[in-house]
């Protein structure tokens, strides 16, 4: 007498069936989850932006002054070329290169502010042009409007 031993498995029905609900779970949940992630990119910029406006303030404590518009961002990590500011320049004021915002694009940055502020520095947001509503507004310190 020969005994068969039963080999446990799925069939290719129990599979598919699978797939499908996987499927399905992804075409529901995928689409909320995705819209995250342009919020968290909003937040993201928001919150570099304050630890650049923060890196700035304390460069002007140190060297008594803003940087210019034509000098930018770049005095955080670059010590100045006048001796008198190079010896009160004690950077980098931020840690490794200037970080680009959540979409790709360089912060902007000029002199002055909007609204009596020292100066403006903010993201295009994802559009990377000036201007625009929901995820491609600006966002930041503004400059002043004309």
């Amino acid at each position: 007498m020969q005994v068969r031993k039963w080999q446990g498995g799925f069939t290719l029905i129990e599979m598919l069936v699978v797939l499908v609900i996987i499927g399905l779970l992804a075409g529901l949940v995928g689409p909320r989850l995705f819209g995250h992630v342009d919020t968290a990119k909003v937040q993201t910029a928001q919150t570099q932006i304050k630890m650049l406006k923060g890196a700035v303030d304390a460069l002007r404590l140190d060297i008594g002054r803003i940087p210019t518009t034509t000098e930018g961002l770049s005095l955080l990590v670059t010590p100045p070329q006048d001796e008198k500011l190079h010896s009160m320049w004690h950077g980098p004021y931020i840690d490794g290169a200037l970080p680009p915002d959540p979409w790709g694009n360089a912060y902007q940055y000029s002199v002055p502010g909007a609204d009596g502020q020292a100066f403006a520095l903010y993201s295009w947001g994802a559009d990377g042009k000036p201007g625009g509503t929901g995820l491609d507004a600006d966002l930041g310190y503004l400059p002043p409007q004309p």
